[in-house]
């Protein structure tokens, strides 16, 4: 099964937000709060193809293509992830869809909490999978970040993810160690969804340089909603220490993934999808 398979019940909604286009795919019930979802940085709304469509047979799902990546324009010059959190926050107004319970990974997660800080009758509750913004700050983070933005090999990896898909040896090159706990067991599906939209991006540095300036530490005070944390186990990028911090200072309950690197929606999608539901139970 293929990605646009997977996301074949989705509709395309692109609005045009300050003179940029911002593209989301919209689908499920029209029940219970909606969910929207967040990529990480370089990815793309593709990336929650795995988990989207199970979500969405209890409710509204929204999956969003942050600026500048996949199908949305740029927001050059960004001063900040709250320049982010402004424009979703614009096209949720846009989509008439109330309050919403904010998912998001890595990257989406940071702009999620900018999201609900910013915008508190917006945002009903977060869901954050291995957020950025406590790590992501520090001299190596930001070495590593520009480096991967000046370069963007994923740009050149995107047309040959049917190659990667299946070989073990060039998951392991393209995922391991830095990205998943295990890159031999990620499913093809994964890997479309991970790889297939990476030369539709037109500006992640801009974002990579938004996250590096960022820390969300300075006003997590403002966030009132409630939030449930996920992360891998063996999450290489952002260390676990991470997610103790963002718990206890957002009162959240933490579930640590076993088995899981820093992709836990593609590498765990049943352990998101429990951990998900049970967070949203009435």
């Amino acid at each position: 099964m293929t990605v646009a398979t997977l996301l074949s019940g989705f509709e395309e909604r692109v609005e045009t937000i300050r003179g940029a286009p911002l593209r989301a795919l919209v689908g499920g019930a029209a029940e219970g709060t909606p969910l929207v979802l967040l990529h990480g940085l370089g990815g793309s709304s593709a990336n929650w193809a795995l988990l989207a469509p199970r979500l969405a047979e209890r409710r509204r799902v929204v999956l969003v293509d942050l600026p500048g990546h996949g199908r949305s324009g740029p927001l050059p010059a960004a001063p900040g992830i709250g320049a982010y959190a402004d424009r979703i926050a614009l096209l949720l107004e846009r989509l008439s869809l109330g309050e919403v319970v904010a998912v998001g990974h890595s990257l989406g997660g940071l702009v999620a909490l900018r999201l609900a800080a910013r915008h508190p009758d917006a945002v009903s509750g977060l869901v954050l999978a291995a957020p950025a913004g406590i790590g992501s700050g520090t001299r190596a983070a930001e070495r590593a970040l520009a480096f991967v933005g000046w370069v963007q090999p994923g740009r050149r990896i995107s047309r040959h993810w049917q190659s990667v898909a299946r070989s073990g040896s060039l998951k392991r090159m393209v995922f391991g160690p830095w990205f998943a706990a295990d890159p031999e067991a990620l499913h093809p599906d994964a890997v479309e969804a991970l790889l297939g939209e990476l030369d539709l991006h037109t500006d992640t540095r801009s974002a990579s340089r938004a996250l590096t300036a960022d820390d969300p530490r300075l006003d997590l005070h403002d966030v009132r909603c409630p939030a449930l944390v996920l992360w891998g186990a063996e999450d290489r990028q952002l260390p676990v220490d991470d997610a103790f911090d963002y718990a206890r200072r957002l009162r959240a309950p933490l579930r640590v993934i076993a088995d899981c690197g820093h992709l836990p929606i593609v590498e765990r999608p049943d352990a998101c999808l429990d951990a998900i539901e049970e967070f949203l139970a009435p």
